[in-house]
């Protein structure tokens, strides 16, 4: 598998944005380490362009007759390789170099089909999806569910004027190619694999627990009544060492807090402190001080674990280093000659290199991330790359992460296509 040609630009002009990016498309794909004929894209634009989408895939489609399928969405900032653009705009391109048998673009209008046609069986799948479809969550598990291996990746789009996704394809009722067709509003969309594709996919957050992991004991919905058979607002209070009795610095605690909950018995921590990727990170949105109960941006079931935590720049910088080291750790070669080797390690190489076995990669991050939480402009995209070295890498700030059959809050979903036998979720 070759390298993913890509391409990335901000212009107040979609059109010389565009063309900008292709320019970089085309002169790798006349490159002999990457993919000159690639069929799949994927485009990502920040929300400046939302109302060109359509124009967009209409001038990318005629300048890329090859490329037969499309899928992307709009986000308030895009990524690139070592690059983050935030609200300016631009667009980002990934041309993946995979057989058109192995993958199948679908959306509401050409929908994944739960049965194999023509041998393909979807085993994982990236997803793309309007945070304000009705029962979301229960959408992305269905979709999970029509993969064999359970995992679907992604995040939802996220945008100050229209929620757009891109979804084209050479099969199915989306079909054609023609102009106007392409760009769809609500529910989800994506790409499904095969097993075929092998890839590597972690998710990284961006919390710290403040206070010891409790079980919900009761509920109702949304509301916590009861923590380890306790008043919930009474252990919430307890763990931040607040009081309602000076209700301004509690409720400036309160507000910085947010909750990680976690299905089963298994502790949600790991030995270095910081959540596994099972968490989910949701909002505190109320407190009941009759029933000494707490309202969250989930809803809940008795059993499941909760921990009190809170958004840190240290923590999240150190948990995608962590993923990254793991994704380089599985994909290196055991011996490599030195002096490559520290190139690597140094990620001083001016091109991306076949050692790494990294054709491409996704990255979704949160809207709540970015440079800012990370120090300076373009530090989060930067660690990716000090993690993964010079790797052609596109992905988009999101308004939730998707990771297993879940959605996720202030995390980062790392997705590496590679040169392996066997994929790896």
């Amino acid at each position: 598998m070759k390298l993913f040609p890509y391409g990335h630009a901000t212009h107040p002009e979609w059109g010389m944005a565009v063309e900008l990016v292709l320019a970089q498309l085309r002169a790798q794909m006349a490159s002999p380490d990457y993919a000159d004929q690639p069929t799949l894209g994927l485009v990502y634009i920040t929300d400046h362009f939302a109302a060109h989408a359509q124009d967009l895939l209409d001038h990318v489609c005629h300048a890329l007759p090859g490329v037969t399928d499309w899928s992307g969405t709009v986000g308030v900032g895009i990524a690139a390789n070592q690059v983050e653009y935030f609200d300016e705009p631009a667009v980002a391109i990934l041309l993946c170099d995979l057989p058109p048998e192995r993958y199948r673009v679908f959306s509401g209008v050409a929908p994944l089909s739960t049965h194999a046609v023509d041998g393909f069986v979807p085993h994982t799948a990236l997803l793309h999806a309007d945070g304000q479809t009705p029962d979301l969550t229960e959408l992305i598990t269905e979709m999970a569910q029509r993969t064999r291996s359970g995992y679907v990746f992604g995040g939802l789009s996220a945008s100050r004027g229209a929620s757009v996704q891109f979804s084209l394809s050479a099969q199915g009722s989306t079909a054609g190619r023609h102009p106007g067709s392409g760009v769809f509003q609500g529910g989800l969309s994506g790409v499904a694999f095969s097993a075929d594709v092998p890839l590597i996919s972690r998710v990284t957050q961006g919390c710290l627990p403040v206070a010891p992991e409790r079980t919900i004991t009761a509920c109702e919905q949304h509301v916590l009544l009861t923590l380890d058979d306790r008043p919930a607002l009474e252990v919430l209070l307890e763990d931040l060492q607040v009081s309602l009795s000076e209700p301004r610095a509690a409720m400036a605690k309160i507000r910085a807090t947010l909750v990680g909950l976690s299905q089963g018995t298994q502790p949600s921590l790991r030995r270095t402190g910081e959540f596994g990727d099972e968490v989910m990170v949701r909002h505190l949105i109320g407190l009941d001080p009759e029933r000494q109960a707490v309202a969250i941006a989930q809803a809940v079931e008795p059993g499941m674990r909760l921990t009190w935590c809170q958004r840190n720049a240290s923590a999240a910088r150190a948990d995608l280093l962590r993923i990254g080291a793991e994704i380089r750790e599985s994909l290196e070669p055991e011996t490599l000659p030195l002096d490559l080797a520290q190139q690597l390690a140094e990620g001083s190489l001016s091109q991306p290199h076949p050692a790494r076995r990294i054709a491409g990669a996704i990255y979704v991050s949160c809207a709540g991330r970015g440079g800012p939480h990370f120090g300076a402009p373009s530090a989060e995209l930067q660690l990716v790359r000090r993690a993964l070295g010079d790797v052609p890498l596109v992905g988009f700030f999101a308004g939730g992460e998707i990771a297993h059959q879940h959605v996720f809050g202030y995390t980062g979903v790392l997705t590496v296509f590679t040169s392996e036998t066997e994929s790896t979720e």
